[in-house]
């Protein structure tokens, strides 16, 4: 399973709020915000952008999108929505 966040800020500035969380995962950047008007997310006659999460197969096929993310609960909302989905849990190593 693979897992990103993308942000319209510069790389430099994603790094470092990554690092400030130890974040796990990479946050792409999308400055020019192409991407997010790609997915729809680019809010209408405004710089700013929604905060989804798009959750797509394997074979490229979109499954669900969450319009409504809530900073507080995200993990364990992904993590919920991801079991419903059906995806298998990723084993750790101890």
């Amino acid at each position: 399973m693979t897992y990103f966040a993308i942000s319209p800020d510069d790389a430099p500035t994603n790094k470092k709020f990554a690092e400030s969380l130890s974040c796990d995962y990479p946050i792409l950047s999308d400055p020019d915000k192409s991407v997010a008007a790609a997915y729809g997310v680019l809010k209408p006659d405004s710089e700013y952008v929604s905060r989804w999460t798009f959750y797509i197969g394997p074979d490229g096929k979109l499954l669900d999108i969450d319009k409504s993310v809530k900073v507080q609960t995200a993990g364990s909302d992904v993590a919920a929505k991801l079991e419903a989905l059906g995806v298998a849990k990723a084993k750790t190593t101890q």
